[in-house]
Order: C-alpha cells, then structure tokens, then sequence
C-alpha cells in the first residue's frame, strides 16, 4: 500500500488544525483530521461555478468572486467558461492554502492563479462581501460561496456571520441586479431556499450533485439566489 503524505500543515484562527495531503496522486484538504475535499472528487465544485455563472460560454458575468481557493476547481471552471474580460476574485483566508497550491498542486490548478484574471484576495471572502456592499469595490456579478460545509453544517464558527440576518444583506447588497450567488453544502439543509427568499432572493433553487461521477447518490448540494433586477 502506497504511504499517505502530509504536504503542510496551518492553524485556522479558531484553532483549527488545517492540511494539505497526498496519496497516491490523489491531495487532499484535512480539518483536524476530518477530509474536507479531494482532487479526484470536483464534481461539486466545478458544478457550483456553472450554476452560479449559467449560460453558454462565455458567460455574461464579469466580476466573479469565489470563496475559498480549495484545491482549485471551482476557480479553474470560472475560468473556462468567462470572457477574456472577467474577473475572478478569489478569496482564501490562509495564506499557507495559497502556498500550497503554488508550490503542491501548481501541476492541478495552481498555475491558473497567474491567468491575468484571477486575482487572489487575502482574507476572509466575508470582508469581501462587505467591501462590495459598502461601495469600497465595484459589486459582483456572481459569489460563489464554498467555505465550509454548508450554511448550518459549520466547521469555521466565524462563517456563521454569512448566514445571520446582516450578513445575507451584505451578499444582497454586494451583488448587481440579476446577479446570482450560489451556496455549496455537503448535505440538506432545510428551509434555506426559503430563508433566501425572505432576505429578498427570487429564483431559488436546490440542485441535488454528486461527489463525483461514479457516485451512486446526489449527495451534496447547491443552493442558488437571484437578486431581481
């Protein structure tokens, strides 16, 4: 049996132990021991940016804002399918992960982080958000929003502020008319849907995907907003 490598290691600001790992070419994102995502299973991922930017490519968004780097896929899609005048903002709140991807996964995604459209925000996609809203950066045409495993299946404590009151108002007002966020959850979570139309969302939808392609069950999910133009 091939060994499994750990590449890195980082603490997240809650304490968190948070790595990076390799077996047999397949890496690997860790939370104190619990895998969090793998480079063989995307299927999500990748799904979380077509539906959050749908149309054909090139697709009619132009400011994209992405949370959480990850292993890459959802940064690389957003790529594939914009224009050669988008704008992927991604934002990662460790700066080890950015590391990584340079240095562990540069063969995967990592090289994409020097396409001249991606930039790489430095902190917390929250802060992100706010800026938008508070007019300090122009508003976003897409959030794609995959920071932990699901609005109420949290691992970070800090993502709750995303999904209170304010912080689905921020989203609102960060993004354009007719802009679209969409939420990445590892299960249900019941009753979103119906809290993104009390905050003003029109449009919703529930998407049942797979971890990968040979997966016998749906079970992850997306979850997506409309701001009415």
């Amino acid at each position: 049996m091939k060994p499994t490598s750990k590449l890195g290691e980082t603490t997240t600001p809650d304490g968190s132990r948070f790595s990076l790992h390799e077996h047999d070419g397949d890496y690997f994102l860790k939370i104190n021991g619990e895998q969090l995502m793998s480079s063989t299973w995307t299927l999500s991922e990748r799904f979380l940016a077509d539906i959050g930017c749908p149309g054909e490519p090139p697709v009619e968004a132009k400011r994209i804002l992405i949370g959480g780097l990850g292993l890459g896929y959802s940064m690389k899609r957003a790529l594939e399918i914009t224009g050669p005048e988008a704008e992927v903002v991604v934002a990662e709140l460790l700066p080890e992960v950015v590391d990584w991807n340079r240095e562990h996964l540069a063969h995967l995604n990592g090289q994409l982080m020097k396409d001249p459209r991606v930039e790489i925000y430095q902190g917390d996609v929250y802060q992100a958000i706010l800026e938008a809203a508070k007019g300090k950066r122009k508003k976003w045409d897409a959030i794609l929003l995959d920071t932990d495993n699901g609005p109420t299946s949290l691992i970070q404590p800090q993502n709750k502020q995303m999904y209170d009151r304010r912080g689905f108002g921020m989203i609102f007002d960060s993004l354009t008319s007719g802009a679209r966020v969409a939420f990445w959850a590892a299960d249900e979570e019941p009753g979103f849907e119906k809290r993104l139309r009390k905050f003003g969302f029109r449009d919703t939808e529930r998407h049942k995907i797979k971890a990968h392609e040979r997966a016998k069950k749906a079970t992850h999910r997306v979850y997506v907003g409309v701001k009415p133009c």
